[in-house]
């Protein structure tokens, strides 16, 4: 009777995978049925994210092998220089075109906890996805949100931070940083 007074209880917080486990490993599926069921594993990996100080979640990092992530930056602990944006919740993306200027920024992982690397990332991407209710939606991200979208894409490929750090391209990055660093000493 008095449900509309009754505060909105928090979903329950799902466990995040972490490196090594089989499923970060996996390519995501694609999904056909957007419904209750997708709604309430967003609701889920939104609260978990949040619990957890993330600005983006993949399903994979919550034991869903569904293509599907969110992202929600705001300035927290893990990232106080972040933007705030409203929560978006992205299903089966694409991302259709890259800059070719790769910028590098540090970056941490839910699933890889108490670990940051320098990561290159491209500077401006277009991308394409679905919403919750499979509305196909297109978008420009530039700077750290195009950088969480990166992120969180890398998990529906199968590829977590770790792997990427070890990718030859991030490895030139790191090593070109090293020897200007070593010059500035």
């Amino acid at each position: 009777m008095f449900k509309h007074l009754m505060p909105k209880q928090t979903p329950p917080l799902l466990p995040i995978a972490l490196v090594g486990e089989a499923i970060l490993g996996q390519t995501a599926i694609t999904v056909h049925h957007f419904d209750a069921e997708l709604a309430h594993l967003a609701e889920q990996m939104s609260a978990s994210m949040e619990a957890a100080k993330g600005v983006g979640i993949a399903a994979p990092q919550v034991h869903s092998p569904l293509a599907l992530f969110i992202m929600a930056s705001r300035p927290n602990e893990r990232y106080p220089d972040a933007p705030n944006m409203a929560p978006v919740v992205v299903v089966n993306p694409q991302i259709i075109h890259a800059s070719s200027d790769l910028v590098g920024g540090e970056e941490g992982c839910l699933s890889v906890p108490g670990q940051r690397f320098n990561i290159l990332r491209h500077q401006a991407i277009e991308v394409r996805y679905q919403n919750l209710q499979g509305e196909w939606q297109q978008a420009e991200l530039t700077g750290f949100i195009a950088r969480i979208f990166q992120h969180e894409f890398d998990h529906l490929q199968g590829i977590t931070l770790l792997e990427r750090s070890r990718m030859p391209e991030q490895a030139q990055s790191i090593s070109a940083k090293s020897i200007e660093q070593g010059e500035a000493q």
